[in-house]
């Protein structure tokens, strides 16, 4: 049997640590490889996101912080998807560069702290679904998009009259988002939020609203 020498051993060693090495910093250079693509990628990705949406930032710092925020959404919209444990997926749209402290304080409108609860009351209810789809209903018109005004409070009083009318008359009607926006004071301040029961004070006193085809 031939022995390994103490030279030879330690030679084998040697090689042995030298493989591992190299094989280490392969895959290293392959990571980042790998990084650098997924990043050139995510730029690309977003230089095209700006051009179908008309984005335009001030200077390249606020380039680069958006497409920061927007690489940390489009991952996140990735990973949800391919967990695939819900029953739809999220898309990249319009505010991809907006953090969620944006967005939110973009379209959520006037301040939690003016708003008044009461219980919910109805009349002679007694036999009750456990859940009701208005949409297969026709009770609800196509989706509407508020945009960048923040006028969600509009937009809830137009669906919720629009859905009375319809059970009411058999009548659907894309009713006028804009007049309320327009036209309706109080505590509202248009863009800037307003309150659904300013808008229903409106419409009572205006004796209806008009359709959205009548004031788009």
């Amino acid at each position: 049997m031939t022995m390994m020498t103490t030279t030879s051993f330690i030679q084998f060693h040697q090689i042995i640590i030298l493989f591992f090495l190299i094989l280490t910093l392969w895959n290293s250079q392959v990571t980042m490889s790998r990084r650098l693509f997924e990043s050139t990628c995510t730029r690309e990705r977003h230089e095209k996101w700006m051009e179908e949406y008309g984005k335009v930032y001030k200077d390249g710092e606020e380039k680069e912080r958006r497409f920061r925020i927007f690489k940390n959404n489009v991952e996140f919209i990735e990973s949800f998807n391919a967990a695939g444990d819900k029953s739809f997926k999220l898309s990249v749209n319009r505010f991809a560069d907006l953090s969620v402290e944006e967005f939110k304080a973009s379209l959520n409108g006037l301040p939690k702290s003016h708003w008044q609860t009461t219980p919910f009351r109805h009349e002679n209810v007694t036999d009750i679904p456990e859940t009701v789809d208005w949409r297969k209903r026709g009770v609800v018109t196509p989706i509407k998009d508020q945009g960048t005004c923040g006028s969600w409070w509009a937009f809830s009083s137009v669906a919720a009259v629009e859905g009375i009318h319809k059970i009411s008359t058999g009548k659907l009607v894309s009713l006028s988002v804009q007049e309320l926006v327009d036209c309706v004071r109080g505590d509202s301040e248009g863009c800037y939020g307003g309150y659904m029961e300013d808008t229903y004070t409106f419409i009572a006193k205006n004796g209806g609203i008009s359709s959205e085809s009548d004031y788009p």
